[in-house]
């Protein structure tokens, strides 16, 4: 209920426009399709705790946070911080795949390489649709802009949860390359990470995902208008 309200108040103050709803339309399958890959790579490993929590399936509603999904991006959209935030994580247990250590790293990076395979798959649909590059289009249809800002968010999704910070999917590589004598503080680090996470979202000292993200998305740009 408060973030419907924060999020009504959010629409007063700033009116929706066509940008904005597409924006939302291509972050919800891109994050759904994120979480859901996380599961079914558990699953193939031999994990099925996603699947009896229900968290294989493509409804939004199995994969929503109520903090992280509706109330904060909604707080930090009317401060003006613009908008963050995260789904519901996946459950898994790596004691039950065959091999703990290596699947837990490759079901943490299913994510990711999800997200740059829908931005490629985006890609591959615009230039069927245009030969010749959307460089050459003066105005892209709702259809063609809608497939490019997936592919925008996409990329955008896979760099960040790449980046090996706890809680985010990169961190499972520096998780990997420890010993396991090491990996109890690891895990009790990765549990209160969220707060630190979001400081640094948020103040984003050195602008530093502009330089994380910023090449990333040149690149892709410049793949579809070529």
């Amino acid at each position: 209920m408060i973030g419907l309200i924060l999020i009504a108040l959010y629409s007063i103050r700033h009116a929706f426009n066509s940008t904005t709803l597409l924006l939302f339309a291509v972050v919800v399958p891109a994050i759904i399709l994120h979480e859901l890959a996380h599961g079914v790579a558990a699953l193939g490993f031999g994990d099925d705790t996603a699947k009896r929590a229900g968290r294989i399936t493509l409804n939004p509603i199995r994969h929503i946070d109520p903090l992280g999904t509706i109330v904060l991006p909604a707080i930090l959209a009317l401060a003006g911080y613009g908008v963050f935030g995260y789904a519901k994580p996946v459950p898994i247990n790596p004691s039950r795949m065959r091999h703990p250590r290596n699947d837990a790293l490759l079901v943490s990076l299913a994510g990711p390489a999800t997200n740059l395979l829908l931005a490629g798959l985006s890609v591959v649909a615009l230039h069927l649709l245009h030969p010749r590059g959307l460089a050459y289009l003066f105005f892209p249809s709702v259809g063609d802009h809608a497939l490019f800002l997936f592919g925008f968010v996409n990329v955008t999704l896979a760099v960040f949860n790449a980046l090996p910070i706890p809680p985010l999917d990169g961190s499972a590589v520096i998780a990997r390359l420890l010993p396991p004598s090491a990996l109890t503080h690891w895990y009790t680090l990765t549990r209160v990470a969220m707060p630190i996470l979001l400081v640094l979202v948020l103040l984003d000292p050195g602008r530093f995902l502009l330089h994380v993200f910023g090449p990333a998305e040149r690149a892709f740009a410049r793949m579809v208008a070529s």
